[in-house]
């Protein structure tokens, strides 16, 4: 059965520097609340006092009900940037790595990971994909906004690579709608291997949600294929990024990989 979220209050396009606007009140229910909100209180405003990131569009994320929050990928920093910036909690998925660490290292990154909503998840491809796009779509149904990239992995290059399906099957599994994400210039803020951010403004932009039902149902390789070029269409015209027509994936390591890749062309 669809899922309705609320969007009774307008979407405000207006270019917003947080530091002078109050952040919105968390919806906060979940595991973890009293490590987000400190988060909210603590981190979020000294982040937005010494970087002044540019955001756009907060209002067109609904403030209630089943969310996806699609976006693109250039960056570490992303994953803390969106739930930060957003007008309500965001749950997403994590490499449970980041969870396992030991000593007082392993505890502050668990602790820092949990407190701006990640849940971890083991990564890989088949059945452990399949079990993390049951685990995102239970968070979904739940009521919560649920941030992903459908290119799978950051962007190397600064392009935007294709999109993955298990975006569109989400929102086609749950009927929530997607509001896509353009990300700028995360990547010249924290570059692969840096470990000191620059003082680079960088620029987070939401866009006007897409409801992707009328695409057809789940199980159809076509509606997902569909909805998911809308999704990185929508991602793409927030970013600016030149398109890369491919997946963003390592060269195939041997015959059976690519027969594989030959034989099942969609990417969860």
């Amino acid at each position: 059965m669809a899922l309705e979220a609320d969007t009774s209050e307008p979407a405000d396009d207006r270019e917003t520097d947080l530091d002078d606007e109050a952040p919105a009140a968390p919806d906060i229910r979940h595991a973890n609340r009293g490590l987000y909100t400190l988060a909210r209180l603590t981190i979020a405003p000294l982040a937005r006092a010494i970087f002044r990131p540019r955001v756009i569009g907060r209002g067109n994320v609904p403030k209630r009900g089943p969310v996806i929050i699609a976006s693109n990928h250039l960056s570490f920093i992303d994953s803390v940037a969106i739930p930060m910036v957003a007008p309500r909690r965001v749950r997403f998925l994590a490499k449970s790595s980041y969870f396992d660490g030991t000593g007082f290292r392993g505890e502050l990154q668990r602790l820092f990971f949990s407190s701006v909503g990640a849940i971890p998840v083991v990564r890989g491809a088949g059945s452990a994909a399949q079990s993390a796009l049951d685990q995102s779509r239970r968070i979904i149904e739940s009521g919560d906004a649920f941030a992903l990239y459908p290119e799978g992995t950051r962007s190397l290059d600064g392009r935007l690579y294709k999109g993955r399906t298990g975006a569109a099957w989400l929102a086609l599994t749950t009927g929530a709608p997607v509001v896509p994400v353009g990300l700028k210039r995360t990547n010249d803020f924290l570059p692969v291997g840096a470990k000191i951010p620059r003082r680079v403004r960088i620029s987070i932009e939401f866009g006007k949600p897409l409801d992707l039902t009328h695409f057809g149902p789940a199980d159809s390789g076509k509606a997902r294929r569909l909805a998911t070029d809308e999704i990185m269409a929508a991602i793409q015209a927030l970013s600016g990024q030149e398109l890369a027509g491919a997946y963003n994936e390592a060269p195939p390591s041997g015959t059976v990989e690519r027969v594989k890749r030959m034989l099942h062309p969609e990417r969860l």
